[in-house]
């Protein structure tokens, strides 16, 4: 058996180090502030959704002059589409944690 070149080897050494690096997981502080990140972003959905409802309800209440009717109706409407919102934010996460376990489970 020939004699390994130590060039070679220190080679594939810098690139097998270099893969690992590339595909080591992230810190878990990182995670934490991406889940935070999207938390927040959920509750500022919901919280957008009732304050345009409440603005459009307002509005319509003030134009035809009527009891607050268009009020409690669009803020009722503004926190469905804030819900719905939010249920589609929870999904994108959920998505995401499904697709790193795949990756995990692979590598």
């Amino acid at each position: 058996m020939p004699t390994p070149d130590p060039q070679k080897l220190t080679e594939l050494e810098n690139r097998i180090a270099r893969m690992k690096a590339a595909t080591a997981p992230k810190p878990a502080k990182e995670e934490h502030y991406t889940m935070a990140n999207m938390a927040w972003r959920m509750v500022i959905e919901l919280v957008a959704g009732i304050a345009i409802g409440f603005g459009i309800g307002c509005g319509l209440d003030w134009l035809f002059g009527t009891m607050p009717i268009f009020l409690v109706l669009f803020i009722g409407l503004g926190f469905v589409a804030g819900v719905r919102t939010m249920m589609r934010t929870a999904q994108e996460v959920q998505n995401m944690h499904m697709a790193r376990a795949e990756d995990e489970k692979e590598g």
